[in-house]
C-alpha cells in the first residue's frame, strides 16, 4: 500500500529517457480501491475482536463474544474476502512497483520502500503494538507491565496488522535485488511481453494452491513465528505481487482486458456463492471448533482451502482491479483515500482505543463490534488524513 499511489507507467532507467519522459500522476482508482479495502480489513478486524475464533489480538482480553450463529453468518459474509484480499494487496502493489522501479531503478526504489515501509513497521513492533496491546491488558485487569507485555507477546516482535507491510518490505526488497541483477546482465533486443490468458491466471492459482499446500505443512494457517511472519500465506503473497509486476508490463495499470475481468468477476460469484453449502455439507457448524482440519497437514480439507484461496487471490484481485478501474474513478474524497496506507497503520490503536473504552458497557458482542467497526473506520481515516498534511507524510 505505500507504492507510488498508482502513477502511469514513465520514465525508465537511463537518463536520457528520465528526462524526456513527463511527470507521473496519479490514477483516482487505485486510491480508491486501496482505501475501500482498508476500510473492509478495519471493520473485519473489530469485529474479529469479539468473535471466538479470533484473529484480531483484542479476543485475547475480550469480555463478551458473538453467539455462533453469528459467528457463522459473519464468517460466511467477511471469510470469502479474507481469503484474497491480503493478495488484492500484493498484485496492486506488484502493479504500481513494476512503474516505479522502470522510473526509479532498483537502487531508489529499494531506499524508498525501506521508508515508505520500514520504518513505520519497526515503529509498530517496537512501541505502539505492545504499548496498546498493554493498555488492553490493564482494561481487562491484568497487573502486567509494558515490559512484560513485550517480552512475552506470542510471537514475538509482533507486528500485529503491519506484518503486511513487513511482508510486502521483503518482496519489495527482492524485486529491486532482481531488477538491480537484470540491469547488469546481458541485454538482449526486447520484445513486447506477450499477452495474459486466462490459462495463465489459471496456472498462477495452481501455483499458489500447490505452495500454500506443501509450506502449511510445516505453518499451518493462522500459526504464528517470530515477527509474525505470516509463511503460511507467503506464497500468496509472493505469488500475487509476481502476477502484478508482469501484468503491469502488459499496461494492466491503465486497463484490465475486458474479458478476463469479466470471467473473474463470474469466477468470484461462484466460488463466493458455493462457500456457505460446501460448509454445510462438510459439517462445518461451529468455524472456530471446526476449522482445524483446514489449516493445514497431509489431507484434503487443508487442500480444499489452500485452492479456493488461489482461485479466490487471483481471480478476486483480477476482478477487483478492473472494477475499480470501471467504477471507482471519482476524486471526491481524495485526501481521505491517499491516507489508506496511514489509516492501515492506526488501525491497532484505534480500533483497541475504542474496544477499551467501550468495556464498562453493558452491550451485547454484536452491538460492540459493530460500534467499534463503525467508528474505527472513521477515525482512522480521519487521523490519517490530519497526518498525511504533517511533516511525517514523506515517510507513511
Amino acid at each position: 500500500m505505500a507504492e507510488d499511489a498508482g502513477r502511469d507507467p514513465g520514465r525508465g532507467v537511463d537518463d536520457r529517457r528520465r528526462a524526456s519522459s513527463p511527470p507521473p500522476r496519479r490514477l483516482a482508482y487505485v486510491d480508491n480501491v486501496r482505501a475501500a479495502m482498508v476500510a473492509w480489513i478495519i471493520g473485519g478486524h473489530a469485529l474479529l475482536g469479539y468473535l471466538a475464533i479470533g484473529g484480531w489480538p483484542y479476543d485475547e482480553v475480550n469480555e463478551v463474544t458473538m453467539a455462533p450463529r453469528v459467528e457463522w453468518v459473519l464468517t460466511a459474509i467477511l471469510g470469502p474476502s479474507a481469503l484474497f484480499l491480503i493478495g488484492a494487496f500484493f498484485f496492486v502493489s506488484g502493479l504500481v512497483s513494476q512503474a516505479a522501479m522502470a522510473r526509479r531503478g532498483p537502487g531508489r526504489f529499494a531506499v524508498e520502500r525501506l521508508l515508505q515501509l520500514g520504518v513505520p513497521v519497526a515503529a509498530f513492533i517496537l512501541v505502539i503494538w505492545p504499548l496498546f496491546m498493554w493498555f488492553a491488558y490493564l482494561a481487562a485487569g491484568h497487573n502486567v507491565s509494558y515490559w512484560w507485555e513485550f517480552r512475552h507477546r506470542q510471537p514475538f516482535l509482533d507486528s500485529g496488522p503491519m506484518w503486511f507491510g513487513e511482508v510486502l518490505l521483503y518482496v519489495s526488497l527482492g524485486y529491486a535485488a532482481w531488477g538491480w541483477a537484470a540491469a547488469r546482465s546481458v541485454r538482449r533486443p526486447s520484445r513486447p511481453p506477450a499477452p495474459l490468458r486466462g490459462r495463465h491466471l489459471v496456472a498462477v492459482a495452481g501455483a499458489i494452491t500447490l505452495a500454500s499446500f506443501v509450506v502449511r505443512l510445516w505453518f499451518p494457517a493462522r500459526s504464528t513465528q517470530i515477527l509474525d511472519l505470516h509463511l503460511w500465506q507467503w506464497p500468496q503473497c509472493i505469488g500475487m505481487f509476481a502476477l502484478g509486476v508482469a501484468a503491469g508490463r502488459r499496461e494492466w495499470l491503465a486497463e484490465v482486458p475486458g474479458r478476463l475481468y469479466q470471467a473473474c468477476g463470474w469466477a468470484v460469484l461462484i466460488i463466493v456463492a458455493a462457500l456457505p453449502g460446501a460448509a454445510i455439507a462438510a459439517g462445518v457448524t461451529d468455524v472456530a471448533a471446526d476449522a482445524t482440519p483446514y489449516l493445514g497437514g497431509w489431507h484434503w480439507p487443508a487442500l480444499l482451502l489452500a485452492g479456493v484461496e488461489g482461485a479466490l487471490a487471483v481471480a478476486g484481485s483480477v476482478w477487483l482491479c478492473g472494477l475499480a478501474q470501471r467504477r471507482l474513478t471519482g476524486t471526491a474524497l481524495t485526501t481521505w483515500t491517499r491516507s489508506s496506507y496511514i489509516a492501515f497503520t492506526l488501525q491497532a490503536p484505534v480500533l483497541l482505543t475504542l474496544a477499551i473504552a467501550l468495556r464498562p458497557v453493558t452491550w451485547p458482542a454484536e452491538a460492540k463490534g459493530a460500534t467499534v467497526a463503525a467508528l474505527g473506520i472513521l477515525a482512522s481515516f480521519w487521523l490519517a488524513s490530519r497526518l498525511r498534511r504533517a511533516p511525517l507524510r514523506r515517510i507513511l
